[in-house]
């Protein structure tokens, strides 16, 4: 029978606490909520971030469906449906890397001076999916894609991804890029008979206009300007309502930021030639190479006509500056 030592005996051959710093397995201190993920690191944004690890948060790493029957979500349901090709909903990105620093990164390797020398575009959508949750649907369980940022109706950023991954939302951007998702209904022909944006825009008693989404008892929100705006993308004629005034000043706090943690990614949009106006197109191969900046989806892509006519480059640019405290 093992005998038992005194309760003394046992905390002098005990190991000892350390005096100062955390002791095994304390708790860190807590996030303040307003950080995103760059390599493991976490960067602040001074607005409400909800991280893919965070309750509520939406996990573009998983490899199930996020909606529907928990019975039809597994990967092996997922690929057996035949509409995914791949359980992964992000790659490796590759560009300017050489063959050895790829090996590196492959193997989890990323570290914050490599990434800065490879993200250089900052790429906007309009999720016509109206809201985040709708959007995430789409990505994670309809379409095989990914975004790093979604952008609700409120301001809330929610990231989905590491900062290192190379996310599936534009394509030839993927591998140099960082893309957000803003929740919008989207832009659509001037002579749609359907009139999409009937669904959800109307007016309130006061005659100003709403934001509802359709089917849900949420709250009412409104665009940042009443009237919706009628532009050109991509040589079509188009009809789109602006952002929430929350969903600017989380676009302009995110962009900010990103600007911050990576030098190679400017406070700009791409100009036409009188140095003024923001392209309306997608740019010639040859101009897109060489740029860096913030761009919108319609830059990288013919078929696109993303974030929209409606879309106050100009402010936002004036905002993100004013933020980073310099004027370009």
């Amino acid at each position: 029978m093992r005998r038992l030592l005194p309760a003394a005996l046992l905390l002098l051959l005990s190991p000892a606490a350390p005096d100062d710093g955390p002791r095994p397995g304390e708790p860190a201190s807590p996030r303040a909520g307003d950080e995103i993920v760059a390599c493991g690191q976490y960067f602040h944004t001074s607005t409400k971030v909800v991280l893919w690890t965070d309750p509520g948060g939406y996990d573009a790493y998983r490899v199930d469906k996020r909606f529907g029957p928990i019975e039809e979500a597994g990967r092996r349901e997922v690929l057996a449906g035949g509409k995914l090709r791949s359980p992964a909903r992000h790659g490796l990105r590759r560009r300017g890397l050489s063959a050895e620093e790829v090996e590196r990164v492959r193997g989890g390797g990323w570290d914050l001076p490599t990434l800065r020398r490879v993200v250089d575009q900052f790429v906007i959508h309009f999720d016509v999916s109206g809201t985040s949750r709708r959007c995430f649907q789409t990505l994670q369980d309809e379409r095989g894609l990914s975004v790093h940022f979604m952008l609700d109706l409120d301001g809330t950023i929610y990231q989905t991804l590491d900062l290192k991954e190379a996310a599936y939302h534009a394509t030839k951007a993927n591998g140099r890029s960082i893309g957000v998702e803003i929740a919008n209904v989207g832009a659509y022909d001037v002579d749609d008979p359907a009139d999409p944006l009937g669904r959800w825009y109307g007016r309130d008693e006061a005659g100003r206009t709403t934001l509802k989404v359709p089917g849900e008892a949420g709250p009412t929100y409104r665009p940042s300007r009443e009237a919706a705006v009628v532009g050109t993308i991509q040589g079509r004629r188009l009809r789109q309502f602006d952002l929430t005034e929350a969903q600017y000043e989380a676009l302009a706090r995110l962009s900010a930021s990103l600007s911050a943690i990576f030098p190679r990614l400017p406070l700009e949009a791409p100009l036409a030639a009188d140095g003024k106006t923001v392209v309306d197109r997608k740019l010639d191969d040859e101009l897109y190479e060489g740029y860096a900046g913030l761009l919108g989806h319609y830059h990288v892509q013919a078929n696109k006509v993303d974030p929209g006519p409606a879309f106050r480059w100009d402010d936002l640019l004036t905002r993100a500056r004013s933020l980073r405290g310099s004027g370009r």
